[in-house]
């Protein structure tokens, strides 16, 4: 495993990198935020549908097979 500190090039040894005040790192999330790309409302829309539609379909597909293994079983063992 690697240490989590970082290691200075001057001598080998190992220094603890400054901490960020509360104020600069909310700058800096600000920053990031501006470069995001967001999706339109017609994409999200898009993506919502999709998602939606994938979940119905993987819950049905556990489901048939919930009730196949559990008539099974009962079936085998009842």
């Amino acid at each position: 495993m690697s240490d989590s500190r970082s290691v200075s090039t001057s001598g080998g040894r190992q220094t603890r990198d400054k901490r960020t005040s509360p104020a600069t790192f909310y700058r800096q999330v600000v920053a990031e935020l501006r470069k995001v790309v967001w999706p339109t409302q017609e994409q999200l829309i898009t993506y919502f549908i999709v998602v939606l539609v994938f979940v119905v379909v993987l819950m049905t597909i556990v489901s048939l097979l919930d009730l196949g293994f559990g008539k099974l079983v009962f079936a085998v063992f009842g």
